[in-house]
Parts: C-alpha cells; sequence; structure tokens
C-alpha cells in the first residue's frame, strides 16, 4: 500500500507542475501539447497504468498488460494532434526511434536470459545451494558467504536470480531461525544491487547506460569501491543480530547435468564477444549477444544428439523419471517475457511523455534547479518508491548535460537506491514471496537506517575516488 500511494504522489510530481508555455523543441517541429488534453490524458493514462503494475500483487495482473495499452493509447492520442495539424510522418518517425531502442535492449536479455534458463536447467544454482548446505558453516559464516556471492554473482547474471538463488541457501539452512533468514534476506537484497551497479550486465540500468555509448564497459568498474561500500556498511551492523552457533547440516545430493560447465564457458564469451563487438568493431552489443546464443544453440544440439538417458533425471518439463534432452529453444521460452513486454511499455510510454514535452521540463525542474549531484541521489531515493526502470528511461530521455562522474553517480543510485526498501526492487520483492513471513516490509524496514548510511557513504565515496572523471565528456574514456 505505502508503494501504491507514493507512487502516485512522486511519480509525476515533476511532471504536472509544468509551466504554461514550454514551446516546440528547436529542430524537430514538435507541438507544444504539456497543457493541452493530450497532455494531461497521456500523464493520467500512465500514472493510471503504473498504478496497476504496483497493485500485481494483488489483482494478479501482468505487470506488461497496462503499460503496453497506456504506450499504444498514448501514442494514438498523440498521432491524432500531429495529423490534425498536417504533420504526417513526425511521430511515426519517433516511434520507430523509441522500437530501435527496445529491440536492441530486448535481444540482450533475451540472450542472457537463455543462458541463465541454461544453467538452470543443468542444475547449477541446484548444485551450488546444496554445496553450502553441507558445508557446516555457522549462521554468521553463512550470513557473510551468501552476501558475498550474491555480491559477485549478480555482475554476471542478474541481480533477481543471484538473489533467489542465496535466498534458497538460507531457507534451507535457517528453516528453524526466522531472525537469521530474516536479516540474511535483508543482506542478501543489498549485496545483490550493490554488486550489480558496477558491472553493465548486473542490472537493467547499468546495460541501458552502457548500451547508450555513454559510459565505455571499463569505466563501469570504478564503481566497485563505492559499490563495496554500499554493501559492506549496513553488513557490518546486520551481523551483531546473526548468531555463531552451527546449524544441524542436512546433506543432499544434486546431480549436475552433462555440459553445465560448457555452458558456463560458453556464457563467459559470449560476454567477451558482445563487449568485443562494441568496443573494437563499433557494433551493438547485442549483435555479439545474440552471436553468442548461437554458439550455444549449437552446443544445445551436440548435447541433444548425443543425449543419453540418466536415471536420476528429472526433466523439467516432464514426469520424474523422464529422459527429456537439452532443447535450446525451451531454455527461450522459459524467458520472462512479462518483464521484456514490460520493458516495451515503459520505453514507449515515457517516450511519448518526453515527446509532449514533460521530461525536458523535469530535466530543467532537477538538474538544473537541483544540480546534478543531488538530482542525481534523489534518482536513488525514487527508485526505492517506483523501480529504477522507468527512472532510468526517463533519466536517459532527459539526457542532461552530464559528465561521466555524474553518469555514473546516477547509474550507481539507480542501481542500489532500491535496496532501501524491500519494495525497491526485484529481488526484494521476489524474496517476499520465496520468504513469507519470514522476510517482510517491515523487517527490511528496520534495517533501512543503515541501509541509507551506506547509501549516502557509496555516493561520497564515489565522488571523492572517482573525481578525476569530473569534466570528462561522456563516453570520453
Amino acid at each position: 500500500m505505502l508503494k501504491r500511494f507514493s507512487t502516485l504522489l512522486l511519480l509525476p510530481l515533476s511532471l504536472l507542475i509544468a509551466p504554461l508555455a514550454l514551446g516546440a523543441e528547436a529542430g524537430h517541429d514538435r507541438l507544444n501539447l504539456t497543457t493541452s488534453w493530450v497532455g494531461l490524458a497521456s500523464l493520467l493514462t500512465f500514472i493510471a497504468a503504473y498504478a496497476l503494475v504496483i497493485g500485481e500483487e494483488f489483482t494478479h495482473l501482468r505487470k506488461s498488460k497496462p503499460v503496453i495499452l497506456a504506450a499504444g493509447l498514448i501514442w494514438a492520442m498523440i498521432a491524432i494532434v500531429y495529423a490534425q495539424q498536417g504533420y504526417d510522418h513526425i511521430v511515426e518517425e519517433s516511434v520507430r526511434e523509441f522500437l530501435i531502442e527496445f529491440a536492441e535492449l530486448f535481444l540482450f536479455l533475451l540472450a542472457a536470459m537463455t543462458y541463465v534458463n541454461s544453467m538452470s536447467e543443468r542444475r547449477v544454482f541446484e548444485g551450488l545451494r546444496a554445496f553450502l548446505v553441507s558445508k557446516g558453516l555457522s549462521y554468521r559464516q553463512l550470513f557473510w558467504i551468501t552476501g558475498a556471492l550474491s555480491f559477485f554473482l549478480s555482475p554476471l547474471i542478474d541481480n533477481l536470480t543471484t538473489a533467489l538463488v542465496m535466498c534458497a541457501v538460507v531457507m534451507a539452512v535457517g528453516k528453524d531461525d526466522a531472525k537469521f533468514v530474516a536479516v540474511g534476506c535483508v543482506n542478501i537484497v543489498v549485496a545483490a544491487n550493490a554488486g550489480g551497479a558496477f558491472s553493465p550486465f548486473g542490472d537493467i540500468t547499468t546495460l541501458m547506460v552502457w548500451q547508450s555509448g555513454l559510459i565505455p564497459f571499463g569505466t563501469f568498474f570504478v564503481l566497485f569501491i563505492p559499490s563495496v561500500v554500499n554493501y559492506l556498511v549496513p553488513a557490518l551492523f546486520m551481523q551483531l543480530a546473526i548468531s555463531k552457533e552451527v546449524p544441524e547440516v542436512e546433506t543432499e545430493e544434486v546431480r549436475i547435468k552433462r555440459g553445465a560447465g560448457a555452458i558456463i564457458a560458453l556464457f563467459g564469451v559470449t560476454i567477451v564477444i558482445a563487449v568485443s563487438f562494441h568496443n573494437f568493431l563499433h557494433l551493438p552489443p547485442f549483435l555479439g549477444m545474440m552471436t553468442g546464443m548461437a554458439l550455444l544453440k549449437f552446443y544445445g544440439y551436440y548435447l541433444k544428439i548425443t543425449h543419453k538417458p540418466h536415471p536420476n533425471d528429472d526433466a523439467e518439463y516432464g514426469q520424474v523419471g523422464d529422459v527429456a534432452a537439452f532443447d535450446s529453444f525451451r531454455q527461450v521460452a522459459r524467458a520472462e517475457w512479462d518483464t521484456l513486454l514490460f520493458f516495451f511499455g515503459v520505453i514507449m510510454c515515457v517516450g511519448g511523455l518526453g515527446f509532449i514535452g514533460y521530461l525536458s521540463y523535469a530535466s530543467e525542474l532537477m538538474y538544473v534547479g537541483l544540480g546534478p549531484t543531488l538530482a542525481n541521489a534523489l534518482v536513488g531515493v525514487l527508485s526505492a518508491i517506483v523501480d529504477n526502470i522507468p527512472v532510468m528511461v526517463a533519466i536517459l530521455q532527459m539526457n542532461p548535460v552530464m559528465d561521466e562522474m555524474q553518469w555514473l553517480l546516477v547509474t550507481l543510485t539507480a542501481g542500489v537506491g532500491g535496496s532501501l526498501l524491500s519494495i525497491g526492487s526485484a529481488a526484494g520483492v521476489a524474496l517476499m514471496g520465496q520468504a513469507r513471513g519470514k522476510y517482510t516490509f517491515f523487517g527490511h524496514l528496520k534495517w533501512t537506517p543503515v541501509i541509507a548510511a551506506g547509501y549516502v557513504l557509496s555516493i561520497l565515496v564515489h565522488l571523492w575516488v572517482n573525481s578525476s572523471l569530473a569534466g570528462v565528456s561522456p563516453g570520453g574514456l
């Protein structure tokens, strides 16, 4: 409920107070629609759609549906007005530009999700969980190990998958200790979000910034120290609430399926290809990811034609005892299609609001009125209340004049700001469902002050450690 009402109040705050006249954007022949019926109707349409997104937990309406509908309605209203004024192709050209932006993100994520699904099908993550559970570690040791693994895995796979795997470990070990599970989950959420902030592959927001060409691939890693600070500061306080007692060990044999190691290696090769395509051939990163997915499919074909049934096979798409061979297309089908289509809706909705002129005013209000440092710090707070994806889409479409240090700052804050609340990131929301009754909104809120301390300190450390990037033009290294 808090997230629902806060979003409705805060998300449109900088948009509803647009001045009576902004003027057409120079060089684009765009009409001033910010105070017209189209502007206000589009804004209300987006707010209504996002209210349904926030209420997904209660309505069980998939989040992609309202934003896709809102995107169509917003651009249809814009097109009606432009057609009446005799502008035939300006709206169409803008829609195609946003479609290209989505397509690049979509294909990149589809390849990454296929690899993660393939590793899951080969039982890589189940094997990791069983290994950790069987080691006879104390609660405090597991607290640090699951946190550290979350921090270092999320830059390679997405922070949501990382959080779910580590939460399974915490749940398996601490099933009789609700306090350990609660604090352990908070630690995992903070660590996964912090780890994803210093890698282009760690979070959707970092991926969008990288693909936009604003920050070179290698420059993201200067956020490593601020990200470590963001994770370690709250962890040092939270560990004091964790017992040093050693829980009873339960051994579980998990058979990792044939080819798992090769798929992990191919994923690494795919990342190298994507980075090389972008850095050396000046090709979009998604093309490298799709090339790497083709390698996975060829290897999947090899696994299929050489498959030999194993008596312990438990095919994910059949009954126990089935002997289904690896099918790469099945892993494509298991991609998070609701999430992918949600990105489409958000990019198109925010793009429509930007086309109308609202984002220009919001950029003026935030980045000129408040200054980039304060504005970027507030972006992280807003990400905790709403979601970092639409916030970062809006920032990228605003395209405020900032140097590399400030673009890195907004990348950091958008990535780690969601840790302030359990509802502020996909990892937190997912863990509330996985550890239902043990990891809760108010259980996380108890630790928000120390998480906020880590958030503020990470910003200060970034401004200090990476001060040499001040004044460097975006993409300048």
